[in-house]
């Protein structure tokens, strides 16, 4: 079971990072340039829709078994939840702070880590919570239906093996995980954004 745990962890965790990292960079861009995101909204709203499992086939011919293609699929779905919350939070920014910053004339560089970022961070959390949710619910799918590694695998070896209890056991301890989980990103959260951490709910 530890190997297992292991086996889908590693794998959510490295989606959620890369998913993070390439979200939260387009959110900002979109959210930032309105014509960068009119001009993507298209192409945006026509991937977003397509079920992550159902680029299975795709991501096996091209990456084949393993974790890579694990990371692969677990990355584009929780890309989306960043990605939108992100360029949300861009938006909801007070117009004032920009204002300030363009009185200063902050380099671009400068007003996404000193403006932007700061004064969006507590939504972005909330997305990245979110997120780390679907990362482990994707891993466990993608194992179930065809990567043979991690919890998702020993659901399906234990089901061969006509072992009802273990796969309850499996079941139970996936509940488990997902709610310590989600447990220590809302004490991170409230932590580190105090009563922030309630306008981005709320938001």
């Amino acid at each position: 079971m530890l190997v297992a745990t292991r086996d889908t962890l590693a794998s959510a965790f490295a989606g959620l990072l890369a998913s993070s990292a390439i979200g939260l960079a387009l959110g900002i861009t979109l959210g930032m340039f309105q014509i960068i995101d009119r001009l993507m909204e298209v192409t945006i709203e026509t991937i977003r829709p397509i079920p992550s499992i159902a680029l299975l086939p795709i991501a096996l011919i091209a990456l084949g078994f393993g974790y890579r293609m694990e990371i692969a699929i677990v990355t584009f779905a929780c890309v989306w939840p960043i990605l939108i919350l992100s360029r949300a939070a861009v938006r909801g920014i007070e117009p004032r702070l920009l204002e300030v910053s363009r009185a200063l004339r902050l380099s671009l560089g400068d007003q996404v880590r000193k403006i932007i970022i700061p004064a969006s961070l507590p939504r972005i959390f909330v997305a990245f919570r979110l997120s780390a949710g679907i990362a482990l619910i994707v891993a466990v799918s993608v194992e179930i239906a065809i990567n043979p590694i991690g919890l998702g695998a020993a659901i399906m070896t234990a089901q061969q093996a006509l072992r009802p209890d273990l796969m309850l056991a499996y079941l139970l301890w996936i509940g488990v995980i997902g709610y310590a989980l989600n447990r220590g990103l809302v004490i991170a959260q409230q932590r580190l954004f105090g009563r922030a951490a309630l306008v981005g709910e709320a938001s």
